[in-house]
């Protein structure tokens, strides 16, 4: 077999870089027709002046007669308007509720910064001098909640992506059980197993409003869960403590069960060793279905780098894990049930951290990525052909961080203590508590359920909210 000369390698990295693309090499397009001027909405309708309930929709979520863009400059060119709305969206239009936009998301919902290097990044509701990411990938669905474009919005959350956003602009968002909402008519990433509707809204009474757009009949439950739950005395909360979380943010999460009153219960190391295992295995499986839904679009102009580069490392993950993550899941599952037995709710932070800053772009660096990648050298230009996901896999991180693997969205998701809670199909609700003596005045409290409690989580969610102080 012939081996990879240095003059191929040199040739291979300016394909990868034209098939990946550098964010920082290419000229940005003008904001595209219809658009809010701070990238919230990729199309907006001002609603008339009156009391209506406003709503946005994230698009990834088909509206018919529109374009589903899901973020992306190729799709927003490419497809054809959608033939009929999704099936999320039938009790919004027998209501007749106004409908203000499609609104923005990470390209394919993929990436959790909620950064879009086509129709621009939301801008985070707390931003002064500091830039704050918005959070993926429903971030044009926070940003519209928070900032009254819109009072409900409806996202999508795979592995976090409702309450990411939530978190990183202070509203509240609910992930709801696996299987609850129809998928039909939403762009996939891990339709199987991870992939969630859910409404975002400034608290928890609007919430409450959007699950009653999600589900026939919400509106009873939630009421019938309020007058069950008049105060938070009777209502055990196991609190899991995770380990490189912020000690303030620790804090305001104890802080916050202590003011409802609730019954709170240490939940043992045990656990914590079984969720961080979670953690990874839902993150495979979410990349891996990055991979299995849009490696189709790997080679796409029109696709961002950092688009790009998620997909490649999706398919490293499902070569690799994927199977050994879904084989344990039944395990993960059960032993949720099992603490539902002895608590009514689980309590974490939804972020270990404050919402990280927007990174600078980076340019890719051909010279210092032949340096990195020298070893390509050793590797088998035929085999290359046959099997990329496999030879990319073998390659050093640093050789893959010049080759456009996006190291900032890697560590977003170990920031985030939401994907558990995905790999085992639960809801779970994030809200904004008190931060004091900090640059962004509030966290976010994650507060999980046993599945179908979606009513009981809010009632419950309702009580720590009339507790800001």
């Amino acid at each position: 077999m012939t081996r990879l000369q240095p003059f191929f390698i040199s040739w291979l990295l300016m394909a990868l870089c034209l098939m990946i693309g550098s964010t920082g090499c290419v000229v940005q397009p003008k904001r595209p027709v219809g658009s809010s001027r701070d990238h919230t909405f990729i199309t907006y309708w001002p609603p008339p002046k009156s009391k209506q309930l406003k709503l946005a929709v994230k698009d990834n979520i088909d509206m018919k007669g529109g374009v589903t863009t899901a973020g992306s400059e190729y799709l927003a060119r490419n497809s054809p308007p959608a033939a009929r709305d999704a099936a999320c969206l039938a009790i919004a239009r027998q209501r007749g509720v106004n409908i203000v936009g499609k609104v923005n998301l990470s390209e394919f919902a993929v990436a959790p910064s909620g950064i879009n290097d086509y129709f621009g990044t939301p801008k985070n509701p707390f931003n002064s001098w500091r830039k704050y990411i918005p959070g993926g990938s429903s971030c044009g669905s926070a940003c519209a909640v928070a900032t009254g474009k819109a009072d409900i919005a409806f996202g999508t959350d795979t592995g976090g992506s409702v309450r990411v956003p939530a978190a990183c602009c202070g509203v509240v968002g609910l992930k709801t059980t696996f299987g609850l909402v129809s998928l039909d008519g939403v762009f996939p990433i891990e339709p199987d197993h991870l992939d969630t509707v859910g409404p975002l809204a400034r608290d928890v009474a609007g919430v409450a409003q959007g699950m009653d757009l999600l589900q026939q009949g919400f509106a009873a439950r939630y009421a019938a869960a309020v007058k069950s739950r008049p105060s938070g005395n009777a209502i055990k909360i196991g609190r899991l403590v995770l380990r490189g979380t912020n000690p303030k943010i620790d804090q305001a999460i104890d802080d916050a069960l202590d003011r409802a009153g609730f019954e709170v219960i240490i939940l043992d190391d045990a656990l914590r060793v079984k969720w961080e295992q979670a953690h990874k295995d839902g993150t495979t499986m979410a990349a891996a279905g990055t991979w299995i839904s849009d490696r189709k679009f790997s080679a796409k102009l029109g696709v961002s780098a950092r688009t790009k580069s998620i997909i490649v490392a999706g398919g490293v993950a499902y070569s690799t894990q994927y199977r050994a993550a879904l084989a344990r899941q039944a395990e993960w599952q059960r032993t949720l049930r099992e603490v539902f037995k002895q608590v009514d709710f689980i309590a974490l932070p939804t972020l270990q951290t404050l919402p990280p800053r927007l990174p600078p772009s980076v340019r890719l660096d051909l010279l210092n990525a032949q340096a990195e990648v020298s070893n390509l050298e050793n590797i088998d230009a035929v085999d290359l052909a046959r099997n990329p996901v496999q030879i990319l896999s073998g390659i050093p991180a640093a050789g893959l961080r010049l080759l456009g693997i996006d190291l900032f969205e890697a560590k977003m998701l170990n920031l985030q203590n939401t994907i558990a809670v995905n790999f085992a199909g639960n809801p779970a609700l994030a809200l904004p508590v008190p931060l004091p003596r900090s640059h962004i005045p509030v966290t976010s409290l994650q507060l999980i359920g046993p599945p179908m409690s979606e009513a009981a989580l809010l009632a419950t969610g309702r009580l720590i909210e009339a507790n800001p102080r």
